[in-house]
Order: C-alpha cells, then structure tokens, then sequence
C-alpha cells in the first residue's frame, strides 16, 4: 500500500511529535499530584533523565511510547525507511536496556511503563508508582 503522504510532509509531521511531556506523561503526573506524591521530572542530574523521579526514595519513572520503543503488543513497523526506523528502535531499545542497568547498579528503582498501559488503566499505574513513592 503506497503512502498517502509525501516524505515532506511525513517527515514534517514526525519532528513536530515530542519526547517530553507527552499525554501519557502529563496524565500520571496529575493523578501523583493529586494523590500528594512529589516528584522531579526529567531530571539531568540523573543518568538517562528519567521522566519522574524522587531521589529522596531513589525511584524513577519511564513512561515509554508505543511506537518509539517497540511495545510488543502495539507496535507497527512502517512501511517506508524501513532500515532507518530498525536502526531507531533497535537503538532507543539498547539505550533504554543501559540507562536501566546503570540505574539499578546505583540502587535506584526503576519503574516502566507503556503508553497504551497508561491510557488503557492510568489508576493501576498510579497504584503501583504509589507504591514505591
């Protein structure tokens, strides 16, 4: 099936999506703040900028898109560029894999979550970051 959008204007739309602050992120962020749990996000002084953490507790929070880290249960390979995005995921897979292990040498906990986990059932989420904030 041919693509209903030339590379322009794919490639356009692609730039505009954002690393931070997406929904997922924003919605965990207020169902913590409201449950009084206090937290940094994207912190650089810790490695990997984790998307939540709590040093105090020594917790961090990953909130990982579908597409951008290849959720087994979501993720659909593009049809076009397909050994540009193999490369992408395969190294946003490895980078994720470095961040964790360096993370949990350090003796912190390290949290993961999918973006369609979040959308699908945000309070069990919550419970279970709960439960380490």
């Amino acid at each position: 099936m041919p693509d209903r959008i030339s590379a322009e204007k794919r490639s356009r739309v692609m730039s505009c999506i954002r690393s931070k602050n997406t929904k997922p992120e924003t919605t965990i962020r207020k169902l913590l703040w409201a449950r009084g749990k206090r937290y940094r996000i994207h912190d650089k002084s810790i490695f990997g900028k984790p998307d939540l953490t709590n040093k105090a507790k020594k917790t961090a929070v990953f909130i990982d898109g579908c597409f951008w880290h290849g959720c087994v249960e979501c993720y659909r390979e593009p049809k076009s560029n397909v050994s540009f995005w193999r490369d992408k995921l395969s190294s946003n897979k490895a980078r994720r894999i470095r961040v964790r292990e360096n993370l949990i040498e350090g003796g912190w906990i390290v949290l993961e979550f999918w973006e369609h986990e979040v959308t699908q059932s945000p309070d069990k989420v919550i419970s279970q970051i709960c439960l380490f904030l």
